[in-house]
């Protein structure tokens, strides 16, 4: 085990029923453990999740309140969407009642290495890709965490089956870091560090010190893969005394690099990149990164091209939705963040009209000016709870509309463009004033689409 802890008979509170809560309650419960889920929220998912915990495993559970029952607990497992500054954690703190998250629980109960990654953009991306090529010598491994899989789901899996030849690829998000103690990755990947969730962090210190808690534990063991033109990581690792593992896109003295449209490994042409399906410098360094990791658990270059040449378009990443009349719709939902807008715009080279806007993060829109005065961006596009702000910050750096939802924002867009033009939605903030989450945003957006298409 990485850490082990009998809780044979313990008392757990989980604090949060969303999926992470109902793993973290099942696994508990497999474990022994006297669980009891509570949830302030009323919600389908959650009362459902609160059903499924009694009935089948007979957790009794609450929900729409935290009654006293929580603080009996010997401990909490606490979901990533409860902040540590929130009035239940810092009522928690006063009865010194110990607070791990479902990422730090889970960890203690697999012996199977762990490679997590984290960063403000790129971490999806990176974790699929590496899957499918360390799944051609470990085929038993997955990904889990961040990615909307409880790491654990799996770990649970493995305890009632066990299992071989597993990795566990973990997407990691600064929410989930913010409880952890003995966590500790085999490998840590950092893809880029930039301006994020700054309305639950507050301050860009922060924010960096909940990501760089991923690697506190970490010794001589392992290794940490970073961006080395990343001037925050850069600052943290570049005289480290840990295995540090810089990467770039472009610099001829890493492992791998790309030159005249080719990917070298050391002075080897691997392979050409009109071969990999997703374009943009920032796939490019995903591709670094997942193949510098693998390379360390000598997965052959050959196996590692089959599944390079094999993966496709993420959902809601720079996913092309269709192409009709010559307009090209991209469904970029998952860009919640300015840095994810920027590798955007620079990604594509045609006439775009882009989908700005959503829920903020007290996001700083106006570092997107000189992206967007430099680029090929013709018309924006800014909706939602966001959207004034958004065409304030931007000014009149290229014509902007101001629309009311997302739905507005594509009818707009769908008036603007013309055959050649690229539509993008690329919101750069949280989806929550009109959705759940990014994925419902993004399968909208495709649907709206769909509706629009279909009868041109």
């Amino acid at each position: 085990m990485n850490h082990f802890m009998d809780i044979n008979n313990k008392k757990i509170a989980i604090i949060g029923l969303r999926e992470s809560g109902l793993r973290s309650a099942k696994l508990a419960n497999y474990l022994g453990a006297r669980v009891f889920g509570s949830d302030l929220s009323e919600s389908i998912d959650v009362s459902n999740n609160a059903m499924k915990l009694m009935t089948e495993n007979h957790i009794p559970t609450e929900t729409g309140i935290h009654t006293s029952k929580i603080f009996e607990a010997d401990f909490w497992i606490i979901s990533p969407g409860i902040s540590k500054n929130s009035k239940i954690i810092l009522k928690a703190k006063k009865h010194s009642i110990p607070i791990y998250s479902e990422l730090e629980f889970s960890s203690w109960y697999t012996k199977s290495p762990i490679i997590a990654i984290t960063g403000s953009n790129g971490k999806t991306t990176t974790s699929l890709l590496l899957l499918e090529i360390i799944k051609k010598k470990y085929n038993n491994s997955v990904v889990a965490g961040n990615i909307g899989i409880p790491f654990s789901k799996f770990v649970l899996e493995e305890l009632i089956n066990p299992v071989e030849d597993r990795f566990y690829i973990l997407e990691v998000s600064s929410f989930q870091l913010e409880f952890i103690k003995n966590f500790k990755p085999k490998v840590s990947i950092y893809t880029n560090i930039s301006p994020d969730h700054l309305d639950r962090h507050k301050t860009m210190d922060e924010y960096v010190s909940m990501k760089l808690r991923m690697i506190e534990n970490m010794n001589k063991s392992g290794f940490i893969i970073y961006k080395s033109n990343d001037k925050t990581l850069k600052g943290k690792f570049e005289n480290s005394n840990l295995n540090t593992i810089p990467i770039d896109v472009y610099s001829t003295q890493n492992q791998y690099y790309v030159k005249d449209n080719f990917l070298y490994k050391s002075n080897e042409k691997i392979l050409k990149m009109e071969n990999f399906k997703l374009i943009g410098e920032h796939n490019y360094l995903n591709l670094i990164a997942a193949l510098t990791c693998s390379s360390l658990f000598n997965i052959p270059i050959e196996k590692a091209k089959e599944a390079i040449y094999d993966f496709s378009y993420i959902e809601h990443r720079q996913e092309l939705v269709t192409i009709k009349n010559n307009i090209s719709y991209i469904n970029d939902s998952k860009a919640t963040n300015i840095e994810s807008v920027i590798s955007a715009i620079k990604t594509y080279k045609k006439p775009t009209v882009i989908l700005i806007g959503g829920y903020n993060k007290d996001s700083k829109f106006q570092l997107l000016l000189p992206h967007i005065k430099t680029s090929t961006i013709k018309y924006i596009i800014c909706f939602g709870d966001a959207g004034k702000l958004i065409k304030t910050a931007l000014g009149d750096a290229v014509r902007s509309f101001l629309c009311k939802d997302l739905n507005s924002a594509v009818m707009k867009a769908s008036k603007l463009a013309i055959p050649g033009d690229i539509i993008l939605l690329s919101p750069g903030c949280a989806s929550f004033d009109e959705f759940k989450n990014f994925e419902e945003r993004g399968n909208y957006f495709k649907k709206l689409i769909s509706t629009l298409t279909k009868y041109d």
